[in-house]
């Protein structure tokens, strides 16, 4: 099992950091990286034409690597979940009458998206809350969303982990639905990628976008999408240079192709070649594909296991097991209304989480260790007396 990676990030001493589902902090190795780039830039004429593909392939690959696709030429760079999201809804084939499946309080940028089309095309963004009751609530959760899907479903826009909780969503069985119904399962790996293992070839996902400042340790405004073969015969919601078929060869540019680089590539933003943050995110993924997604969910686990059991003896309510991730959980209690309260106590003892609706949410990674999760659990459980 991993051990605390905690000396290699720069986190302050005296703050407990729970909070990697708001943003990650920064490996020493991508710091490194980093700054090495930027400094590249005082040279521009150090960097080749060949530069402008070499680094963005690397990335790809090892994004490939992490998420077991066979092919890096379905990994597309994108800037955002909201331009990946919308790739994938310029390309949908979608008829009146015909329903989008999400989450309920899903994050926007996988619900905003949908709404648009919807009002565009007279279809439906049907939302699926969670049960009331909050025992069973992950199971049931799924189960609503399997019995929701029907012949007038075009597809699933789900995250594998609900962002404001952690719940977990059985992908592969609402995969297994939609290829029954004929329809797409669009999946916002931003809150699991990275720490959650994700395996599209075993979940198959028609597509798999993700912001890379979170799980995927890496800078902000930079992220990655896998396309399936659903929309390899698409078109892309901007036209650049660097996406069309041979623009290696600079001196030939003025030369216009109409056709596009193969696969996803397609689809990558303009000036994908970002010489600055591309490397930063190829270091960062490099190190999680080296410690590996399956020990990360372990080392979360087992560092929060003693305060959960804590936390639920004294009445508070986290999802089970089967149906939560071990990297990111809701923690929620009927006698917390007051978050105010709540948040003051924590600011004072340095601890670091975030309040997503009525969930205290907590995001722990290989930098903590068992003793920041109890800190916390001792100070949510002295704010009961």
């Amino acid at each position: 099992m991993l051990t605390c990676k905690y000396s290699k990030f720069s986190l302050p001493v005296r703050e407990t950091y729970l909070n990697c589902a708001y943003m990650s902090p920064m490996l020493k190795s991508v710091e490194k990286v980093g700054i090495r780039a930027l400094r590249s830039k005082r040279n521009p004429g150090a960097i080749q034409a060949d530069d402008f593909f070499t680094g963005a392939k690397l990335l790809k690959t090892e994004f490939a690597r992490l998420i077991h696709a066979a092919d890096a030429n379905s990994i597309a760079i994108i800037p955002s979940v909201s331009y990946g999201m919308a790739t994938v809804t310029r390309n949908l084939k979608m008829s009146k009458g015909q329903h989008v499946l999400v989450a309920e309080a899903q994050f926007p940028s996988n619900y905003y998206p949908w709404q648009t089309i919807s009002e565009e095309i007279s279809s439906e963004v049907r939302i699926v809350s969670p049960p009331k009751q909050f025992n069973d609530r992950g199971r049931d959760w799924n189960i609503k969303f399997l019995e929701s899907i029907n012949a007038k479903t075009r597809a699933v826009a789900i995250a594998h982990t609900h962002w404001a909780d952690g719940t977990k969503f059985d992908l592969e069985a609402i995969r297994k639905r939609t290829k029954e119904v004929g329809a797409l399962l669009i999946v916002d790996g931003t809150q699991s990628v990275g720490a959650l293992t994700f395996d599209v070839q075993k979940i198959q996902p028609d597509a798999l976008i993700c912001a890379g400042y979170k799980w995927l340790l890496g800078p902000y405004s930079l992220g990655l999408a896998y396309y399936g073969v659903y929309f390899n015969d698409g078109k892309p919601i901007e036209e650049n240079w660097i996406n069309r078929l041979e623009s290696e060869n600079f001196s030939g540019l003025n030369n216009y192709e109409a056709r596009y680089q193969p696969g996803a590539s397609k689809y990558s933003v303009g000036e994908q070649s970002n010489f600055i943050l591309v490397p930063m995110l190829k270091t960062a993924i490099t190190q999680l594909n080296r410690w590996g997604t399956d020990n990360i969910q372990e080392y979360c686990k087992a560092i929060a296991g003693p305060a959960i059991t804590a936390l639920r003896e004294k009445g508070f309510q986290i999802e089970d097991e089967p149906y939560r991730a071990s990297h990111l959980f809701g923690i929620r209690h009927p006698a917390y209304s007051d978050w105010q309260t709540i948040k003051e106590k924590l600011n004072k003892n340095n601890i670091h989480v975030s309040f997503r609706g009525d969930a205290i949410r907590v995001s722990p990674h290989t930098y903590n260790d068992a003793n920041d999760v109890s800190k916390l659990a001792k100070v949510l459980i002295a704010g009961l007396r």
